[in-house]
């Protein structure tokens, strides 16, 4: 399946419009057509397509391009014909309009430039370098200064792929920070010396585990701002600047995180993960405020996995080190397995500070290729799940209460999220007989196919994740935070 970005001008439908089965259909107001990063020319076949309105991302749906139509004016009148009235949003909206944070609202916008200067700017980012920045998220003199995070663990290939996409940035005050954790070769640190010399910080961390080392990055951090992200992404050009916008826009702001796509879905495991729902949040900017707890979230705060992911969040570091960091005993590499960014999540909610998920800062996503990938990712996904939930009692016994009322009904969350369930034929808007439900692009439609054997992995994870955060805590008790030490 290939996966590609359409940028549009506008989401509104011509009267009486309606995409066609095959054959040429015009390209009207198609600003880009790109293959996802390190793809190839987007042609017929299946797609799987990130829409994009004027540079924002708005929504994700797949569709099979005919032979001999243009796959531009195609998708275009597919996506117009999906997104219409639901991701939509009005092509010149008012400037100023208030967030958008419930379930299910479009993304904010700020009103249109002129036309000729707008057709300018997207013409450019209608080339090879990328999209064009998305409107009112310009860099500037008020952006704050970020340090980038990356841990990495003998992956110099993917690495190098990640930080060519970090060093293209278009954030004005920025580091980037290799953490290099538990090395077995000097792969990695022959790969930072050699090709990005002083644009790149390389820290060593001997001890095993992303917690761990992403405390070493928070330590060797300069930033006011420290964003995360893993050696296996490729980040949009305008990444950084979305990420961490809102922290200068709302001082009560402690973390924010951001959308994350699958760059390739070019395997088997890789289409079901991303089925089963991939690692994105949807495509409405949301602000989580402990003050204010959602009224459609009622296990609020504990269902952090809805908040983000760790390959794409940003905390004020004045914040992240005053609630101790990230957890050592979680985490990749760990018995735990799992959950160092939800402990942090809720870290950051329960001392006070909002959280804020914007779909605007985008990075795309290598998932594993094999069936032995996305089985250890499903034991991995259950087990942090309750690893972090231990972690908070552990660490603040006064969550107890409030976690103990929340369990019936966050059991009764965790068998839905981790069932069983057959693939559905036919059932696709849109896509005809054959389609599967739940298909990429559908994220959030509860309808997706999850094997039985990864269920029961999940859910063998889950009952995994306490033992197994007591043993990794066991083997870090004596590890101080890096930047306390003396």
């Amino acid at each position: 399946m290939q996966v590609a970005e359409l940028d549009l001008d506008t989401l509104d439908p011509p009267p009486c419009a309606r995409p066609r089965p095959a054959g040429s259909v015009p390209a009207r107001g198609v600003l880009a057509l790109r293959p996802a990063p390190g793809g190839a020319r987007v042609g017929p076949g299946e797609v799987f397509v990130l829409v994009r309105h004027r540079g924002r991302p708005v929504g994700t749906l797949t569709a099979t391009v005919p032979d001999g139509a243009d796959p531009a004016g195609f998708l275009a009148a597919v996506a117009r014909d999906r997104l219409a009235g639901t991701a939509a949003v009005p092509s010149r909206p008012a400037e100023g309009a208030a967030d958008r944070t419930a379930r299910g609202a479009g993304p904010r916008h700020r009103a249109a430039p002129d036309d000729a200067a707008h057709a300018a700017t997207h013409a450019a980012g209608g080339s090879a370098a990328g999209p064009a920045a998305p409107e009112g998220y310009a860099g500037g003199p008020g952006a704050p200064g970020v340090s980038v995070v990356v841990a990495t663990r003998e992956r110099p290939g993917p690495l190098g792929r990640a930080l060519d996409s970090l060093l293209a940035q278009d954030h004005p005050d920025f580091e980037v920070v290799v953490v290099d954790n538990a090395p077995l070769t000097g792969a990695t640190r022959e790969l930072v010396e050699r090709k990005y010399g002083e644009r790149v910080r390389y820290v060593h961390e001997p001890v095993t585990g992303l917690a761990v080392a992403h405390n070493r990055g928070v330590a060797a951090a300069e930033g006011a701002v420290l964003a995360f992200t893993d050696d296996d992404v490729v980040a949009d050009p305008h990444w950084l600047t979305a990420l961490t916008a809102p922290f200068a826009e709302d001082p009560r702001i402690g973390c924010v995180t951001g959308l994350i796509l699958p760059a390739r879905l070019g395997t088997p495991a890789q289409v079901l993960l991303e089925s089963h729902g991939g690692f994105a949040k949807g495509f409405a900017p949301r602000t989580y405020d402990p003050a204010r707890p959602p009224a459609d979230e009622p296990l609020f705060p504990f269902t952090a996995g809805r908040f983000g992911s760790g390959a794409n969040m940003a905390f004020r570091a004045g914040a992240l080190r005053a609630a101790g960091g990230f957890d050592p005993a979680t985490g990749t590499g760990t018995a735990a397995r799992g959950g160092d960014d939800l402990y942090a999540f809720v870290r950051i909610l329960t001392d006070g500070h909002r959280l804020r998920y914007t779909p605007d800062a985008l990075v795309w996503h290598h998932h594993r290729e094999t069936e032995h990938d996305l089985r250890s990712q499903a034991f991995g996904y259950g087990a942090g799940l309750t690893a972090y939930l231990t972690a908070l009692v552990a660490r603040r016994p006064g969550l107890l209460p409030a976690l103990l009322a929340r369990l019936p009904r966050g059991l009764a969350h965790a068998r839905s999220m981790t069932a069983h369930r057959d693939a559905v034929q036919g059932a696709v808007q849109g896509e005809g007989r054959g389609a599967v439900q739940g298909v990429p692009g559908e994220h959030g439609a509860g309808g997706h196919p999850w094997p039985r054997s990864l269920s029961r992995l999940e859910r063998r994870g889950m009952l995994a994740g306490p033992l197994g955060y007591v043993r990794a805590r066991h083997r870090v008790r004596r590890l101080p935070l890096p930047w306390e030490e003396r």
